[in-house]
């Protein structure tokens, strides 16, 4: 059984219960000072707390998506992806494979045509070499016969650190607003790439070219959007792409468009911070090279390189985030460039969460529409 089954939830509760309940039962009978009845006492304890304890890890694990499984936990997923050239349905395999496909949760009808369609994909880098598992929304539009010769436009979707892809189809409901607010005319149809910027698990690589490591900003700048390209009808145009992320998702995003303005005509960062962190996480993501640090540095580009001529924006909030007093400074600081574009969203309340960005999200998915073209 996998960490997100709702069985081992249920089981970890019933554990935990059953626990309590023998601690309670057999309370009586250890309250002797012997040394058996209390390191009797002192093991059920612990044992109670610990299956509290791992109930509610497991419980808040399904709620926020931080880990995908008992191997992305125990930091056993260590495979860097290589290249393999297959093939699936007997045609020839390309960087960009589809593994399966289910309907948009929470839309009513079951035709790709009224509710459009989940897949779940598999992508290699080409350049990078990097092999990652991805999900891709396509819009109702995308299978209706007048749309056929249309290309659309395309937002790249980021999770935080660890964070898991499923967790912003399931959790986050990004096909779900995106076919809610086409069908209510308030965004444009728009085709959805989700994946989590952990494509080197268990590092957090930060969207680095690490030296000798991961070329991560490579994979999400070149690699992916040729991918995509490749396999769906969407469009070449630099005005075509957006990205959008949460947290470590978010500083990627607003990375991606700054630093690849030709690519990513708009970035849009829920949470984001500014420069990317040193920790045990990332590990040492730029070897000595000064040039490589100062470009993951967003308030040292701002300072140092050209403005990119593309659109951004940040969100916060006043009560709750940690990265309020930065987010008003970096707009402040984006607007004095008079070149690259700055909108925000600032809430009154709201932590580093889910329930903070799935508010966030309908306005961030109509912002970014109305950056984007489809040719």
């Amino acid at each position: 059984m996998g960490l997100t089954s709702n069985k081992v939830l249920a089981l970890a509760v019933v554990f935990a219960a059953v626990l309590f309940v023998a601690t309670v039962w057999l309370w009586p009978r250890l309250a002797r000072r012997s040394w058996r009845a209390v390191s009797g006492r002192v093991g059920l304890l612990l044992a109670t707390q610990l299956a509290l304890f791992t109930s509610l890890g497991i419980a808040a694990n399904q709620a926020f998506g931080f880990y995908a499984g008992w191997a992305d936990l125990f930091g056993r997923e260590t495979d860097q992806g290589v290249v393999v050239n297959h093939s699936v349905n007997g045609s020839t395999g390309g960087p960009l494979q589809v593994l399966s496909t289910a309907a948009v949760q929470g839309v009513s009808g079951s035709r790709p045509q009224t509710t459009g369609q989940i897949q779940r994909v598999g992508i290699v880098g080409r350049t990078s070499h990097i092999a990652t598992p991805a999900y891709v929304y396509l819009p109702p539009e995308y299978f209706l016969p007048q749309y056929r010769t249309r290309t659309f436009p395309a937002a790249v979707v980021l999770t935080g650190y660890p964070g898991t892809a499923q967790a912003l189809v399931n959790k986050l409901h990004y096909p779900r607003v995106a076919q809610e607010l086409a069908k209510d005319g308030r965004m444009q149809p728009m085709i959805l790439v989700m994946l989590r910027p952990t494509v080197a698990p268990p590092r957090d690589t930060e969207c680095v070219d690490v030296p000798g490591g991961p070329q991560t900003e490579t994979f999400f700048a070149k690699d992916l959007p040729e991918a995509v390209l490749a396999h769906y009808r969407v469009g070449g145009h630099p005005g075509s792409w957006g990205v959008i992320g949460d947290s470590t998702g978010g500083y990627c995003a607003l990375k991606l468009a700054m630093h690849h303005p030709n690519v990513y005509a708009a970035g849009a960062g829920l949470s984001p911070y500014y420069k990317a962190p040193l920790d045990p996480t990332t590990g040492d993501l730029f070897h000595g090279d000064g040039n490589l640090r100062n470009r993951a540095d967003l308030w040292w580009v701002l300072a140092h390189s050209p403005a990119p001529d593309t659109s951004l924006l940040v969100t916060s909030s006043r009560i709750g985030e940690h990265n309020y007093r930065d987010t008003l400074r970096f707009i402040e600081r984006v607007r004095a460039t008079n070149l690259t574009r700055i909108s925000s969203i600032i809430l009154d309340s709201g932590g580093h969460n889910f329930n903070t960005w799935r508010r966030e999200i309908p306005a961030t998915l109509q912002w970014i529409s109305g950056r984007l073209s489809d040719r």
